[in-house]
């Protein structure tokens, strides 16, 4: 079952969070957490948690998404910042099941489409994702602000 996050979901979504940090090998602080959560249910942001659960109730996976300006179409899109299933729940099926969902909601939001980054080294995930979209030409550039 893939839901929106609820306020009880946040012990679940946590570990989850860790797990995709750690994988990206960005450090994780309480702060972090409580920012990105406050995003999650604040009704004027346009940032959205998702969490995957299996016929148990336990967690197997997180999404966060949210809606981006288009100058080129005029037009809202989705941007997909988060995606991570717990390793012993790869290959049952979860992703798939998550980027249904994805789908379900931005096609919901009127959004003609869904755009994400990943690492160049995420082959596991790459090949996922060339399943379900097409890879783009765009490089992706990051300017620091220190």
């Amino acid at each position: 079952t893939i839901k929106p996050l609820a306020k009880d979901d946040r012990a679940e979504w946590e570990r989850l969070y860790h797990g995709y940090a750690k994988f990206y090998e960005v450090p994780m602080t309480s702060n972090i957490l409580d920012t990105v959560w406050s995003w999650i249910f604040d009704e004027h942001n346009a940032f959205y948690g998702f969490i995957a659960k299996d016929t148990d109730g336990k967690a197997m996976g997180l999404m966060h998404c949210r809606a981006m300006t288009s100058p080129l179409r005029g037009a809202m899109v989705g941007f997909l910042d988060d995606l991570f299933v717990d390793p012993s729940y790869r290959n049952t099926g979860a992703v798939q099941s998550m980027y249904a969902a994805l789908k379900a909601f931005g096609e919901s939001q009127g959004w003609p489409l869904i755009r994400w980054i990943t690492a160049e080294n995420n082959y596991r995930g790459r090949g996922s994702y060339d399943k379900v979209a097409e890879k783009t030409h765009w490089v992706t550039y990051q300017m620091a602000i220190d």
